[in-house]
């Protein structure tokens, strides 16, 4: 049995009080920053399907129990997030801290999903059901979510989204114009604090989802959550073009336009405002080119990461179009 095996077989025994071992590990393909592991286990006879989220300590956002406090806060609410089995914030246990999930089946992969999605005829349901899961994560009091998330009560989420967007654009991006005009024309707009602000996932869009041929099965990777944000950020991001992998006519993860997300949005109690909604969308678009400068910038040493990275920054000039196209005269 590896190490990792008979750290988990260890924790679960102790976590659920019954014998326990762990009978085969299958590394996933979800997860681009974090280590995900199918976990097949046996605990007091029975069966357990369980996924193992391994969070290595150098990027991790959120402590582990943070993290799981949040998904609870969640799944309480009504939003489809896998079952927690338990949570291990020691690293000596399996060489990381970690959270255990059950396993639900379905995609991940965005471009697979949009092929199922495709086959099923179901993206305007899929969009309306992330319209509902984003509405019932937004109607959780932020005040209930663990101090350890960012965020602070009274505080413009907008104004200290683009402060940090004008240090971003002023350290790697100076010299590019569409980034300039964007930044002011951000500026000039800034939304007062929203009316009712939110517990926010920050990154709930394609590609964090299991999508089944039922639709959207689960909502995953909950590392960047903050507390007291604007709504409109989420469904901002949900809606960038990249998460549209190549279905460009179709706003909200390739999936649907925007009605039908707005509708299961306001259905489920969400208040869908399109000028701030407008808003966060620029300055999504233009925090996204801040992070591809960084890897490009970041990675120099002529490895083959370091040409992937230099890729990250040859897709710059898509940003700027994308920021001319949000920001041109209606």
């Amino acid at each position: 049995m590896s190490d990792l095996a008979a750290g988990l077989a260890a924790h679960l025994g102790t976590a659920l009080g019954e014998p326990a071992t762990v009978d085969a590990l299958q590394p996933l393909s979800a997860g681009a920053r974090r280590r995900n592991i199918a976990v097949d286990a046996t605990v007091g006879g029975r069966r357990l399907a369980l996924v193992a989220t391994l969070v290595p300590a150098g990027i991790q956002l959120l402590p582990v129990t943070a993290e799981a406090a949040v998904r609870e806060l969640a799944r309480a609410a009504g939003v489809a997030v896998p079952e927690l089995v338990s949570v291990c914030p020691d690293p000596a246990v399996a060489g990381e801290p970690f959270l255990l999930s059950a396993r639900i089946e379905g995609e991940t992969v965005p471009r697979r999903v949009l092929r199922l999605v495709e086959a099923e005829r179901n993206g305007d349901r899929v969009a309306e059901q992330l319209g509902t899961a984003m509405a019932r994560l937004h109607a959780v009091d932020p005040a209930l979510a663990p101090a350890e998330l960012p965020g602070t009560a009274g505080e413009n989420p907008a104004a200290a989204a683009l402060a940090e967007a004008e240090k971003g654009v002023a350290a790697l991006l100076a010299d590019r114009p569409a980034f300039a005009f964007a930044l002011r024309r951000l500026a000039r707009t800034v939304p007062a604090p929203p009316p009712r602000p939110a517990l926010i996932h920050t990154d709930l869009r394609n590609g964090n989802l299991i999508i089944g041929p039922d639709g959207i099965r689960a909502v995953l990777d909950w590392e960047g959550a903050q507390r007291f944000g604007d709504p409109m950020r989420d469904a901002a991001w949900a809606a960038l073009r990249m998460w549209r992998f190549g279905a460009d006519d179709r706003e909200f993860g390739g999936f649907a336009g925007r009605e039908p997300f707005v509708r299961g949005y306001t259905e489920a109690g969400g208040d869908f405002d399109p000028d701030r909604f407008r808003w966060w969308k620029t300055l999504a678009t233009l925090a996204w080119g801040i992070g591809l400068a960084g890897q490009a910038a970041a990675h120099s040493d002529g490895s083959v990461r370091d040409i992937v990275m230099a890729a990250s920054g040859r897709r710059i000039p898509e940003i700027e179009w994308d920021l001319l196209m949000q920001t041109r005269p209606s």
